[in-house]
Protein backbone atom coordinates (compact mmCIF):
# COMPACT_ATOMS: atom_id res chain seq x y z
CA UNK A 1 0.00 0.00 0.00
CA UNK A 2 1.11 3.53 -0.53
CA UNK A 3 0.57 6.38 1.87
CA UNK A 4 -1.41 8.51 2.60
CA UNK A 5 -3.94 5.73 3.08
CA UNK A 6 -7.57 6.15 4.09
CA UNK A 7 -8.96 3.28 6.14
CA UNK A 8 -12.15 2.54 8.06
CA UNK A 9 -12.73 0.56 11.20
CA UNK A 10 -15.77 -0.04 13.39
CA UNK A 11 -15.09 -0.39 17.08
CA UNK A 12 -17.23 -1.00 20.13
CA UNK A 13 -14.36 -0.16 22.50
CA UNK A 14 -13.02 -3.71 22.66
CA UNK A 15 -10.57 -3.44 19.74
CA UNK A 16 -7.36 -1.48 20.05
CA UNK A 17 -5.72 0.28 17.13
CA UNK A 18 -2.38 -1.34 16.28
CA UNK A 19 -0.13 1.66 15.57
CA UNK A 20 2.83 -0.56 14.67
CA UNK A 21 0.91 -2.03 11.73
CA UNK A 22 -1.09 1.10 10.88
CA UNK A 23 -4.34 -0.46 12.09
CA UNK A 24 -4.16 -3.24 9.50
CA UNK A 25 -5.66 -5.87 11.84
CA UNK A 26 -8.85 -3.85 12.45
CA UNK A 27 -9.17 -2.31 8.99
CA UNK A 28 -12.39 -3.03 7.09
CA UNK A 29 -11.29 -1.42 3.87
CA UNK A 30 -9.35 1.47 2.48
CA UNK A 31 -7.60 3.13 -0.41
CA UNK A 32 -4.55 5.23 -1.15
CA UNK A 33 -5.19 8.92 -1.73
CA UNK A 34 -2.56 11.32 -3.04
CA UNK A 35 -3.59 14.31 -0.96
CA UNK A 36 -0.23 15.79 -0.01
CA UNK A 37 0.98 19.14 -1.35
CA UNK A 38 -2.07 19.88 -3.48
CA UNK A 39 -2.81 23.42 -4.67
CA UNK A 40 -6.52 22.81 -4.20
CA UNK A 41 -8.87 21.40 -1.60
CA UNK A 42 -9.47 17.67 -1.41
CA UNK A 43 -12.80 16.20 -0.40
CA UNK A 44 -13.96 13.13 1.46
CA UNK A 45 -17.57 11.99 1.58
CA UNK A 46 -18.70 9.49 4.22
CA UNK A 47 -22.17 8.01 3.91
CA UNK A 48 -23.88 5.54 6.19
CA UNK A 49 -27.30 4.37 5.07
CA UNK A 50 -29.23 1.14 5.64
CA UNK A 51 -26.21 -0.70 7.05
CA UNK A 52 -23.81 0.32 4.28
CA UNK A 53 -20.74 2.47 4.92
CA UNK A 54 -19.40 4.22 1.82
CA UNK A 55 -16.39 6.52 1.60
CA UNK A 56 -15.69 8.46 -1.59
CA UNK A 57 -12.90 10.91 -2.40
CA UNK A 58 -12.28 13.78 -4.79
CA UNK A 59 -8.56 14.59 -4.69
CA UNK A 60 -8.17 15.97 -8.23
CA UNK A 61 -10.57 18.93 -7.83
CA UNK A 62 -12.60 17.72 -10.82
CA UNK A 63 -15.85 17.19 -8.90
CA UNK A 64 -15.57 13.50 -9.78
CA UNK A 65 -16.04 11.15 -6.84
CA UNK A 66 -14.04 7.93 -6.71
CA UNK A 67 -15.11 5.06 -4.48
CA UNK A 68 -12.66 4.32 -1.70
CA UNK A 69 -14.57 2.08 0.70
CA UNK A 70 -17.91 0.30 0.38
CA UNK A 71 -18.84 -2.08 3.21
CA UNK A 72 -22.21 -3.64 3.92
CA UNK A 73 -23.43 -5.12 7.18
CA UNK A 74 -22.31 -2.18 9.33
CA UNK A 75 -24.37 -1.46 12.45
CA UNK A 76 -23.83 1.94 14.06
CA UNK A 77 -25.84 3.41 16.93
CA UNK A 78 -27.01 6.99 17.19
CA UNK A 79 -25.57 9.36 19.77
CA UNK A 80 -21.89 8.68 19.11
CA UNK A 81 -19.07 10.70 17.56
CA UNK A 82 -17.35 10.94 14.19
CA UNK A 83 -13.55 10.91 14.37
CA UNK A 84 -10.67 11.60 11.99
CA UNK A 85 -6.97 11.09 12.62
CA UNK A 86 -3.78 11.61 10.68
CA UNK A 87 -1.68 9.49 13.03
CA UNK A 88 -0.31 6.10 12.09
CA UNK A 89 2.57 3.97 13.36
CA UNK A 90 5.71 6.10 13.19
CA UNK A 91 4.25 8.78 10.96
CA UNK A 92 1.82 11.56 11.50
CA UNK A 93 0.58 14.17 9.11
CA UNK A 94 -1.03 17.58 9.41
CA UNK A 95 -4.46 17.88 7.79
CA UNK A 96 -6.66 20.92 8.06
CA UNK A 97 -10.32 20.02 8.23
CA UNK A 98 -11.86 23.18 6.82
CA UNK A 99 -15.46 22.14 7.25
CA UNK A 100 -17.74 19.22 7.97
CA UNK A 101 -21.26 19.04 6.69
CA UNK A 102 -23.55 16.47 8.27
CA UNK A 103 -26.92 15.53 6.85
CA UNK A 104 -29.60 13.20 8.08
CA UNK A 105 -30.78 10.95 5.28
CA UNK A 106 -34.48 10.26 5.10
CA UNK A 107 -34.78 6.51 4.60
CA UNK A 108 -37.83 4.27 4.83
CA UNK A 109 -37.51 1.75 7.64
CA UNK A 110 -39.04 -1.68 7.99
CA UNK A 111 -41.44 -2.18 10.94
CA UNK A 112 -38.65 -4.01 12.85
CA UNK A 113 -36.28 -1.09 12.29
CA UNK A 114 -38.92 1.43 13.40
CA UNK A 115 -39.30 -0.28 16.78
CA UNK A 116 -35.54 -0.61 17.33
CA UNK A 117 -33.82 1.64 19.87
CA UNK A 118 -30.86 2.85 17.77
CA UNK A 119 -29.07 4.27 20.83
CA UNK A 120 -28.60 0.77 22.26
CA UNK A 121 -27.16 -0.94 19.16
CA UNK A 122 -23.65 -2.34 19.60
CA UNK A 123 -21.27 -1.01 16.89
CA UNK A 124 -20.42 -4.02 14.73
CA UNK A 125 -19.90 -5.36 11.23
CA UNK A 126 -21.53 -8.53 9.95
CA UNK A 127 -19.03 -9.98 7.49
CA UNK A 128 -18.83 -13.52 6.23
CA UNK A 129 -15.25 -12.88 5.17
CA UNK A 130 -13.15 -9.79 5.68
CA UNK A 131 -12.77 -7.65 2.53
CA UNK A 132 -9.05 -7.40 3.30
CA UNK A 133 -6.67 -10.14 4.28
CA UNK A 134 -5.78 -8.49 7.56
CA UNK A 135 -4.15 -11.48 9.19
CA UNK A 136 -0.68 -12.76 8.39
CA UNK A 137 -0.73 -16.07 6.55
CA UNK A 138 0.17 -18.80 9.09
CA UNK A 139 1.89 -20.84 6.35
CA UNK A 140 4.55 -18.14 6.05
CA UNK A 141 3.65 -17.04 2.56
CA UNK A 142 4.37 -13.48 1.53
CA UNK A 143 0.75 -12.91 0.53
CA UNK A 144 -0.83 -9.71 1.76
CA UNK A 145 2.23 -8.33 3.55
CA UNK A 146 4.94 -6.03 2.25
CA UNK A 147 8.38 -7.39 1.50
CA UNK A 148 10.50 -6.10 4.36
CA UNK A 149 13.93 -6.85 5.81
CA UNK A 150 14.04 -10.59 6.44
CA UNK A 151 11.56 -11.44 3.72
CA UNK A 152 13.67 -9.67 1.08
CA UNK A 153 16.79 -11.37 2.41
CA UNK A 154 15.17 -14.81 2.34
CA UNK A 155 13.74 -14.21 -1.13
CA UNK A 156 17.16 -13.18 -2.47
CA UNK A 157 18.83 -16.12 -0.72
CA UNK A 158 16.37 -18.57 -2.28
CA UNK A 159 16.86 -16.99 -5.71
CA UNK A 160 20.66 -17.23 -5.33
CA UNK A 161 20.42 -20.88 -4.22
CA UNK A 162 18.15 -21.61 -7.19
CA UNK A 163 20.67 -20.07 -9.59
CA UNK A 164 23.53 -22.08 -8.03
CA UNK A 165 21.54 -25.34 -8.27
CA UNK A 166 20.68 -24.63 -11.91
CA UNK A 167 24.34 -23.86 -12.68
CA UNK A 168 25.54 -27.11 -11.03
CA UNK A 169 22.91 -29.20 -12.83
CA UNK A 170 23.81 -27.49 -16.12
CA UNK A 171 27.52 -28.16 -15.60
CA UNK A 172 26.91 -31.86 -14.83
CA UNK A 173 24.70 -32.27 -17.90
CA UNK A 174 27.27 -30.48 -20.08
CA UNK A 175 30.08 -32.70 -18.74
CA UNK A 176 28.07 -35.88 -19.37
CA UNK A 177 27.40 -34.80 -22.97
CA UNK A 178 31.11 -34.09 -23.53
CA UNK A 179 32.04 -37.57 -22.25
CA UNK A 180 29.41 -39.20 -24.47
CA UNK A 181 30.66 -37.28 -27.52
CA UNK A 182 34.29 -38.38 -26.86
CA UNK A 183 33.32 -42.10 -26.95
CA UNK A 184 32.09 -41.93 -30.54
CA UNK A 185 35.37 -40.55 -32.01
Amino acid sequence: RSFPFISAMVNNGSVSYDHGRDGRSSELGGCSAEIRNRDHDTYLAVRYSRGRLTVMIDVDDKNEWKECIDIGGVRLPTGYFFGASAATGDLSDNHDIISMKLYQLMVEHTPEEENLDWTKIEPSVNLLKSPKDNIDDPTGNFRGTPLTGWKVFLLLLCALLGIVVCAVVGAVVFQKRQERNKRFY
